[in-house]
């Protein structure tokens, strides 16, 4: 072969060679960061392994992948959903979900609607509906001391409610674009949750699906 031409093919072999992704790149694990891989959680009476989707190919389902929906009812919601109630983000949320979930000093509350909670939740989730526990919509009270009771949220002798002991909430629904956990946020506060003990996961299922973490079925249906 003319030197040239060998010259010539060496190169652009060489070229393809940094273009084409090398095969062991593809298997690099997808972690949550740099030093955490997964981690478990419970959900209902089981333990529920929590990880990125390792298929860098994947994309978002297109329900979540929507850009635009109509507003009213679904505009973006503020940052802050109340006075006192922070806002977190995904490390956040995760953090509470192996110290707080793990050892039941917190709660994770899906507060959609039974049939969005159908479709798959995020993993140590309860579903309590944003109307189960906001008087102004109509929740009865015996509705309310039904819900409010996996809280710590205890009836009083008088009839009161006890917040003594509550424990700390994390509370989302579909994304920012979904009013569910704001209503709900609203809902606590109006029966007088502590607002420093609740949590708004702003991001909601939108995000979590956009990072590619896990999603399970309700505990109840596991």
């Amino acid at each position: 072969m003319n030197p040239s031409r060998v010259w010539k093919l060496s190169f652009v072999l060489l070229m393809l060679s940094w273009l084409i992704p090398i095969g062991t790149a593809s298997a690099q694990p997808v972690n949550i960061t740099k030093d955490l891989e997964k981690f478990t959680v419970k959900h209902g009476n089981q333990q529920v392994t929590v990880m990125r989707n390792q298929d860098t190919r994947a994309v978002i389902e297109p329900d979540f992948a929507k850009i635009a929906r109509n507003c009213p009812p679904f505009c973006i919601q503020p940052m802050e959903a109340a006075p006192g109630v922070k806002t977190i983000e995904e490390l956040e949320l995760i953090d509470f979900m192996r110290q707080e979930i793990n050892n039941d000093t917190g709660v994770l509350i899906d507060a959609r609607t039974p049939d969005w909670n159908a479709q798959g939740v995020i993993p140590g989730s309860i579903n309590i509906p944003y109307s189960d526990i906001s008087p102004s919509m109509g929740a009865n009270p015996m509705e309310i001391e039904r819900v409010l009771k996996p809280l710590g949220v205890l009836l009083k002798d008088s009839g009161a409610l006890d917040f003594s002991k509550a424990k700390r909430v994390a509370i989302w629904c579909n994304g920012p674009w979904c009013g569910q956990s704001h209503a709900a946020i609203r809902g606590l506060l109006e029966l007088g949750f502590p607002a420093d003990k609740i949590l708004y996961y702003r991001g909601g299922m939108q995000m979590w699906k956009l990072f590619g973490f896990t999603v399970v079925p309700p505990a109840d249906e596991l």
